[in-house]
């Protein structure tokens, strides 16, 4: 049985990212094949991530859907290779059962839904019957919809009624409570105004989400580039590659607000800015 508190006990945990997929924001195409994917996400707990989270469909504003049997040819030998490689949970990133269920058979250990058990009815009874874990995101639409138009009255408000409704399904489905994590869904049907209200309310958030420990995940997002636009001596918006200042700013506030994991493409710069942000020794020589 997965516990979050396995990853995210002492401190906030690392999450790194395997894209698996041809056509993802940060690094599509790059590892595609499974033997370069497997040496990645073992480059990725070198440097410092607690768990994996292996994909096989991008999720990016505008991506079509993929069809399962080549979402699952994607990311089963590449869960298969990391199980077999490290001892730190492996995860998968997808909203289909039969996918999940590939992963968690190639004995992957974590489920993020981007689409919180709502995309297939029979996801939430497969994790909980797996005794897996689970991240419930929010996200208002389909990916290839999501950023068409999203509104919301009050989106801190919104998020929240969303998650903690989701966790009441995934409970209901039999999902152990120590086994369920949330994630805002940063710049999943958000405006910049949308993802900036949500990072500023993450503390509120966390308090009211409490105990189910909060996901962040804000890694060279594109909400992170239009802030960092002219900002130092690079023209124009940055590329994705180059909007670790960012992602690092809203790492430290997040863990400031008590998020407990951060999902990043840089596990390294992540987990070292955790170990600051969590530092007990004050001692430091001049």
């Amino acid at each position: 049985m997965f516990s979050w508190g396995e990853v995210c006990g002492a401190r906030p945990a690392v999450m790194g990212v395997v894209n698996v997929t041809p056509d993802s924001f940060s690094d599509g195409g790059r590892w595609l094949d499974p033997t370069a994917a497997v040496a990645h996400g073992l480059d990725l707990v070198a440097a410092g991530a607690d768990l994996l989270d292996v994909g096989g469909a991008s999720t990016r504003p505008g991506a079509d859907p993929v069809d399962p049997d080549e979402e699952r040819r994607r990311v089963a030998p590449v869960v298969a290779g990391l199980v077999a490689a490290t001892a730190v949970p492996v995860g998968i990133d997808t909203t289909r059962a039969e996918v999940a269920r590939a992963a968690l058979d190639a004995g992957a250990r974590v489920v993020n839904d981007v689409s919180a058990g709502r995309a297939d009815p029979d996801l939430l009874r497969t994790v909980a019957a797996c005794g897996a874990g689970l991240v419930l995101m929010h996200m208002q639409g389909t990916p290839a919809t999501m950023q068409d138009d999203p509104r919301y009255d009050d989106v801190v408000q919104e998020v929240g009624d969303f998650l903690a409704t989701r966790i009441a399904a995934a409970r209901a489905a039999g999902i152990a409570d120590d086994a369920i994590a949330v994630d805002p869904g940063i710049g999943f049907g958000k405006t910049l105004d949308h993802n900036l209200d949500l990072l500023a309310a993450l503390g509120a958030l966390v308090d009211r989400l409490a105990p189910f420990p909060l996901l962040l995940g804000t890694s060279r997002k594109r909400c992170i580039g239009t802030v960092l636009t002219g900002v130092g001596d690079e023209p124009g918006e940055p590329a994705p590659d180059r909007r670790e200042e960012g992602t690092l700013a809203t790492t430290v506030w997040g863990i400031a607000c008590g998020v407990r994991v951060v999902r990043v493409h840089d596990a390294r710069a992540a987990a070292r800015a955790i170990g600051w942000c969590t530092r007990t020794d004050r001692s430091v020589a001049a």
